[in-house]
């Protein structure tokens, strides 16, 4: 029988193969294993509420829209991070979010404490032509989203869907959810969105 040697894994495709996949997988599991018994991640935070119609769909319009491809919600837990943006983020801030947006890229700034930081009209005014109220930004308009009518019946479904990963909505909650979209534009949704990211920790504090 030949030794078991570092010249033999290296020569033997398959087995330095499977050996990286079992070192992996420990690491995986005793990195991610943990985190399942933690409440600080498996809890929502104190004052943490599922969104509401208008805000769930607004988080679907952001998606839709790639905003997390220039803006993170992911406050790191460094001075310099925290005196621009606010409380560090936690986990227990995303147990409802399927999937979060924690997000590492910015080109924008982070929007995980942007909530009630700016008006409802000042949103609007950004995103329908956002150089009129920051001059230097780069981003582009979506002025289209005030045209866009949300469609009540939607929501229903995506609701059951949360409940099914975890939300606690309840059954009256779903069953009125679709109310709240009458009348109502992507552009308001993506708004009532924005303004109630991060103020669990701000209500909190």
């Amino acid at each position: 029988m030949r030794n078991f040697t570092h010249d033999l894994i290296e020569r033997n495709v398959g087995l330095l193969l499977v050996l990286v996949i079992l070192t992996i997988s420990v690491g995986g599991l005793v990195e991610i294993v943990p985190l399942f018994f933690q409440k600080s991640t498996t809890q929502p935070v104190d004052g943490m509420k599922p969104y509401t119609a208008l805000q769930l769909t607004g988080r679907d319009v952001y998606l839709r829209e790639g905003c997390y491809a220039c803006h993170s919600q992911m406050i790191r837990p460094f001075r310099a991070e925290t005196e621009r943006f606010g409380h560090y983020s936690v986990a227990g801030e995303s147990v409802y979010d399927h999937p979060f947006q924690w997000g590492s890229k910015r080109t924008g700034p982070d929007l995980a404490r942007v909530g009630g930081r700016y008006s409802d009209s000042w949103h609007k005014d950004h995103l329908n032509d956002p150089r009129s109220v920051v001059p230097e930004s780069n981003m582009p308009s979506y002025s289209w989203l005030a045209k866009g009518k949300l469609d009540p019946d939607s929501i229903v479904p995506k609701f059951r869907a949360m409940k099914m990963l975890g939300v606690p909505y309840t059954e009256q909650q779903i069953t009125e959810a679709s109310a709240e979209l009458v009348d109502k534009t992507e552009l308001d949704a993506l708004i009532a969105y924005l303004q109630v990211l991060g103020t669990a920790i701000k209500n909190k504090n």
